[in-house]
């Protein structure tokens, strides 16, 4: 199981990878085509479509990893274990918070499911699927901190569960 779930992680940073590379080609060549006075509409449709998939897969690259801003200016002054208690709440919180984005996002895409972009033939609700895809891996993220910072409870370490 846990090598799946790194094989996952490792493919969602390759698809992010490649998406922002695409993502920066179709911005770039439409810039260009315009100075030519070319319009090719279908590249900002699917700049958009990358940006929504590169950036939901980057969120949850960076959650995963431990590369979001967080603020401890408060809670380091607290005991370890306090700190630790402190840091499974939030984590509840944020895991309450992705369940709602997940479940609210498939009805988003079930209702987005016959809109189409104006240049291509692409289903809508295929962007917004990005968000829920996101967020059920952040979702697993998270349960994986609440595991991490459970199980290291009594140790000295202060950073509650980060990855």
């Amino acid at each position: 199981m846990r090598k799946l779930y790194h094989a996952l992680c490792k493919a969602e940073v390759t698809i992010c990878g490649i998406g922002f590379m695409f993502l920066v080609f179709f911005v770039f060549m439409s810039a260009i085509l315009r100075f030519f006075r070319l319009s090719m509409s279908w590249n900002i449709d699917l700049a958009l479509f990358l940006l929504a998939w590169t950036a939901f897969l980057g969120a949850d690259i960076a959650w995963r990893s431990g590369q979001l801003v967080g603020v401890d200016l408060v809670t380091r002054q607290f005991p370890v274990k306090v700190q630790k208690a402190i840091t499974i709440v939030i984590y509840l919180i944020i895991l309450g918070a992705l369940v709602i984005i997940a479940v609210f996002g498939i009805r988003l895409a079930w209702a987005e499911r016959v809109r189409t972009y104006q240049s291509i033939p692409i289903p809508f609700s295929l962007m917004t699927l990005s968000l829920v895809f996101a967020a059920v891996s952040m979702v697993v993220s998270t349960i994986l901190k609440i595991k991490r910072c459970i199980i290291n409870f009594n140790s000295k370490e202060t950073k509650g569960g980060a990855a």
